[in-house]
């Protein structure tokens, strides 16, 4: 029992590790399949309304400003934060 707690706890320490080993998306050059796989919260629609935005508005600044494509809230930003990269698209 006691291997067995040791186990679960190192477990336990590794997941937030896990979690937050995804790789980074950069929302001013990601394909909509790529925004679905690498974002929470962000499904096809919301993916292509992304990529639709940025094809009307131009490549976004910052990472608050992909709370201006409708559908697409603080919330969402926030939850992924971490995983948005905003690079200028080479020309």
């Amino acid at each position: 029992m006691q291997t067995f707690r040791k186990l679960l706890s190192a477990c336990l320490l590794f997941v937030p590790f896990a979690l937050s080993a995804a790789p980074a998306v950069n929302i001013n050059t990601a394909d909509s399949q790529s925004l679905v796989d690498g974002l929470v919260g962000i499904g096809p629609q919301k993916a292509m309304a992304i990529v639709q935005y940025r094809q009307q508005n131009g490549p976004f600044d910052r990472a608050d400003d992909l709370a201006q494509v409708t559908g697409i809230g603080q919330k969402t930003v926030d939850q992924n934060r971490a995983n948005i990269l905003v690079e200028m698209p080479s020309e």
